[in-house]
């Protein structure tokens, strides 16, 4: 079932002479439950795309549709709505509260929407994260990987339709890097959560269902 149509996107910053093209003429479709890594070198355009596909910047040219919505034709606030309910964000720098503890942060999501919090499905996320005995902990008495783990239950708690990670692993060690990947990949496994990956770690990459491969802004 196809989840997401990225069609003809096109990213410029900058006026027509001295624009400076992010993104040119992309293309592709993610099905539900898919675990698809994007990848290339640096400035290939690559955190560009993620940020249009989570609706954090809009495309100059072309149309993204999430679960049949294009975002194209959102105004700002439904946008900020759709973004909220409908797309899980995993930084490398994690992006934690440093006055909130760890439930507190993995609850974000549902406090800023104003829904209630499911309890078994916390607790759930909680243990599967291996954050039992943490629970109560500010993000400053946690470790690295500890607080990406902490982002990760952000990013699932309001079960959206995706999942996009942004170097999720880049400032992670090896087996904290591999834990965090097991991670999503459970999380895509158990939930059927469809994950889109960032990272220039060909081995990480690898282990997904897909790689898509960005040079100058393009798809090869």
């Amino acid at each position: 079932m196809e989840l997401i149509k990225v069609s003809q996107i096109s990213k410029i910053y900058g006026n027509d002479e001295n624009g400076v093209k992010a993104l040119d003429n992309v293309s592709f479709t993610v099905n539900k439950g898919e675990f698809v890594a994007i990848t290339g070198p640096s400035g290939s355009g690559k955190s560009t795309l993620l940020h249009i596909l989570g609706g954090i910047d809009r495309p100059t040219e072309g149309d993204i549709w999430i679960e049949g919505v294009n975002l194209k034709t959102m105004n700002e606030k439904k946008l900020s709505i759709f973004r909220r309910r409908q797309i899980g964000l995993i930084y490398q720098f994690y992006n934690l509260i440093p006055t909130l503890d760890v439930e507190e942060n993995i609850l974000l999501p549902l406090l800023l929407d104003k829904q209630q919090k499911d309890e078994r499905y916390l607790n759930e996320l909680i243990e599967t994260l291996g954050l039992e005995n943490r629970r109560r902990h500010l993000p400053s008495q946690l470790s690295g990987g500890q607080q990406q783990r902490v982002s990760i239950g952000r990013a699932l708690m309001n079960h959206p339709a995706v999942i996009l990670a942004d170097e999720p692993t880049g400032n992670l060690d090896r087996k904290n890097s591999a834990e965090i990947v097991a991670l999503l990949k459970e999380a895509n496994k158990k939930y059927q959560q469809t994950v889109i990956m960032i990272t220039h770690d060909e081995q990480l990459a690898l282990q997904c269902d897909r790689i898509l491969y960005l040079e100058d802004g393009r798809l090869k």
